[in-house]
């Protein structure tokens, strides 16, 4: 073969391996770095779709801080008022009072606010929740509505308030609002929602003698009202020796004896009784008793003193149909 043809075909192996070692580097080349590059590409896209869980080993490992739904501050992010409104209130759970209690402090809607209101209430007729709503300061919270405009939210206040002060912790924060009560009765018209509604929420706050003292300066509007509301308020004040001075003192309607009669309801007659019967059990020094009976518009000179009209009216109602109201005359005549 001819030296110069020789040449050339060693030129030419030698460019083909050139070109054969340059396609077999960019071969590895694209097998290294391609996988790595699908391999980057395939962990965003992985990264999108899997989430880290609370408490897993890559949340331990990763270093990060890791937020659940329930390191929500605010009670209200993933839950619908009106999912809560649809619930019975033996299922709410704490942070659905600590959302209806944010409900009822931002709603400038006045039915919204009548809603948790009334939730609330009946949430509160269990001890649990009472205690709850307590800690989590609603008290003051549902309390602050006792002047709201509206008479229909007050009543709904005075509710939830009533069954709250069903919990003897509780009496000790709502005993700032008697004297606020005491005006809501003395203003709203006699026998309306709103009176009967203040007059509960006054029965509960008088069962023990804790806060009793500070309704003695209304025992006189108590008396001029004289509903059968009223006149449990009454029994239980008449309960305490302590009140004793100031009840027999407060000046009592005319009327009041004339209640101690057959037409009247059963229900206030028994009452009446109950409340006379507590009344007798107080016995004043002659001196006292003397100064009582220089006022004869006074409870003592009506019901108590030796010229009352009622020493009349007490045999009467021995032949009342009730049986109970006949029992507790024959107590006061006795």
């Amino acid at each position: 073969m001819d030296d110069s043809v020789v040449a050339r075909l060693g030129s030419m192996k030698a460019l083909l391996g050139i070109v054969a070692g340059a396609g077999a580097s960019y071969g590895i080349y694209k097998l290294v770095f391609g996988r790595a590059g699908d391999a980057g590409v395939n962990r965003k896209k992985s990264a999108k779709s899997v989430s880290i869980q609370p408490g897993s080993l890559m949340a331990k490992v990763s270093g990060f801080k890791v937020v659940s739904k329930s390191d929500n501050l605010d009670p209200s992010a993933d839950i619908d008022s009106s999912d809560i409104f649809s619930k019975s209130a033996a299922s709410l759970e704490p942070r659905h009072l600590s959302m209806l209690l944010s409900l009822l402090q931002s709603s400038p809607n006045p039915e919204e606010r009548r809603k948790v209101l009334v939730t609330l209430g009946n949430a509160a007729a269990f001890t649990v929740n009472q205690d709850l709503l307590r800690e989590f300061g609603g008290l003051h919270i549902i309390a602050g509505f006792l002047s709201d405009p509206s008479p229909e939210i007050r009543v709904q206040t005075l509710n939830a308030l009533n069954n709250l002060s069903m919990n003897v912790c509780n009496q000790e924060q709502l005993k700032i609002y008697v004297p606020s009560v005491m005006q809501m009765i003395e203003m709203s018209p006699v026998n309306s929602d709103l009176q009967l509604a203040a007059l509960r929420l006054l029965t509960n706050l008088s069962v023990t003698d804790n806060h009793q003292h500070l309704m003695k300066n209304s025992i006189t509007l108590l008396l001029s009202l004289l509903v059968i509301q009223v006149l449990k308020v009454l029994v239980n004040l008449s309960s305490n020796p302590d009140l004793m001075d100031d009840i027999v003192q407060a000046q009592a309607p005319a009327s009041l004896i004339l209640l101690f009669d057959s037409c009247t309801s059963t229900s206030v007659l028994l009452r009446l009784l109950f409340f006379v019967g507590n009344l007798r059990a107080w016995r004043p020094s002659a001196q006292v008793a003397e100064a009582l009976r220089r006022r004869q518009d006074s409870l003592y000179c009506v019901l108590l003193d030796s010229s009352s009209q009622l020493h009349r009216k007490l045999p009467l109602l021995l032949s009342h149909p009730d049986e109970e109201v006949k029992s507790q005359v024959a107590r006061l005549l006795t």
